[in-house]
């Protein structure tokens, strides 16, 4: 787990050195950290972080809240991560500004990010790391703007150490941070490789938060316009990267605001991590008031009834702002069939050989066990079913536990409709 990933989530937390200091034994931050390093498998870690949520210290439960959701999302377990985020990091709009249906109409956001970017040579789209929810759009995106023409793809998870990932067609823990490990991440990383796009690593080492901006920028700026003029880059970066102007990172000059300075190229840049769902709603919730107003029901942008204007909550900022919809059911989210792209698979604890908990995730038949699997899920307790969603074909089945030993496998083959 590089220490950047601890950096960046200390920044969203509240501050924790006065609860520190009020129970001097507990470990702090950067204990939990070396801790949670030091683990083998992400079930190992969700098991270490759950007792640290449930203990007494308040700087201690913040942190491992948040690193606890991004781990529930790398086991498949997706509403529960959002769930578990220990607060609410959205900026929202007051209800009152808020757009209107007689001047604003719904529109599907691949369709409305495709028209706005056909004339376009840089395209920016953001996540909230925790929330897989948002790595659909950039799944659904990545063949229609190859086809536009977009020969470069960048994700702020990947690493330079792995050399190795265009041959081999498939990316592996090796080949970025703990957030590739998460299926529908790996799954952009995969697909982005089979159509084509030079696939580009671009984020800083830094625990600077803006060293890490510049360098964010330049390494963009250096790995696909300065050799390559006539590049088109898709980006898929975190939060407030994809920002054109300050506010979100302080007086911090975002990485799209100093990538537009370095090329000289207008990006267009799209958030969603504002308008989702968190796991609960409060009277007069803007995104909740946005998803009834407009009957959002898959990732969503608005335009303008006189013309194609998308509606932003922050136009300095970004041009777009896409509305999720709401998981609306426990288990597994219905989201994770994207579209129709992929069908439900039903999966049970039998290949768990009475071991708790236990992953089981799928794999396509030509790539290893350590290769990011198309999906997972994990069973916390006996005697239950859960949905893998899966493309049409053949996969292996594979279960194993806190340990990481295998525990059962099998070879299954999903229909399509």
């Amino acid at each position: 787990m590089p220490a950047r990933r601890l950096i960046a989530l200390l920044c969203l937390a509240v501050p924790v050195s006065s609860a520190a200091g009020a129970h001097p034994h507990a470990p702090g931050p950067h204990e939990l950290y070396m801790h949670v390093a030091g683990l083998t498998n992400d079930l190992a870690r969700y098991q270490y972080l759950s007792e640290v949520v449930r203990g007494r210290d308040p700087a201690d439960r913040q942190l491992a809240g948040q690193l606890l959701a991004s781990t529930e999302s790398e086991l498949g377990l997706y509403d529960d991560a959002v769930r578990q985020f220990p607060f609410d990091n959205r900026d929202l709009p007051a209800p009152e500004t808020l757009p209107r249906t007689d001047a604003w109409r719904a529109m599907d956001a691949a369709d409305a990010i495709v028209s706005l970017a056909r004339d376009r040579r840089i395209v920016m789209v953001n996540e909230a790391h925790h929330d897989a929810h948002t790595r659909e759009l950039t799944l659904e995106l990545l063949p229609r703007l190859r086809a536009l023409g977009f020969t470069h793809f960048a994700a702020e998870a990947l690493s330079e150490r792995d050399d190795a990932l265009a041959k081999r067609g498939y990316p592996i823990p090796a080949s970025g941070s703990e957030y590739l490990r998460e299926p529908l991440l790996g799954e952009i990383v995969r697909e982005a490789l089979r159509l084509g796009f030079v696939v580009v690593p671009y984020d800083s080492a830094s625990a600077d938060n803006a060293v890490r901006e510049a360098d964010q920028a330049r390494h963009l700026y250096q790995r696909v316009f300065a050799g390559h003029p006539g590049a088109r880059l898709f980006v898929h970066a975190g939060y407030a990267h994809i920002d054109k102007s300050t506010g979100r990172l302080g007086g911090i000059e975002p990485m799209a605001m100093q990538l537009r300075q370095l090329t000289g190229i207008e990006p267009l840049c799209i958030d969603q991590s504002q308008f989702r769902w968190v796991g609960y709603a409060y009277k007069a919730d803007p995104y909740m008031q946005l998803v009834g107003d407009f009957d959002v029901r898959r990732p969503t942008v608005l335009v303008r009834r006189d013309g194609r204007q998308p509606w932003s909550s922050a136009p300095t900022r970004y041009d777009a702002s896409v509305i999720l919809p709401p998981s609306g059911r426990w288990g597994r989210p219905r989201w994770l069939a994207l579209g129709g792209l992929r069908r439900p698979h039903m999966v049970n604890t039998d290949l768990c050989r009475h071991t708790l908990p236990c992953v089981v995730e799928a794999h396509y038949p030509a790539e290893p066990d350590d290769a990011i699997p198309a999906d997972r899920t994990t069973f916390l307790s006996d005697d239950r079913q859960a949905t893998l969603y899966l493309r049409p074909g053949r996969y292996r089945l594979r279960a194993w536990d806190s340990l990481g030993r295998p525990l059962g496998e099998r070879n299954v083959r999903v229909s399509p409709p």
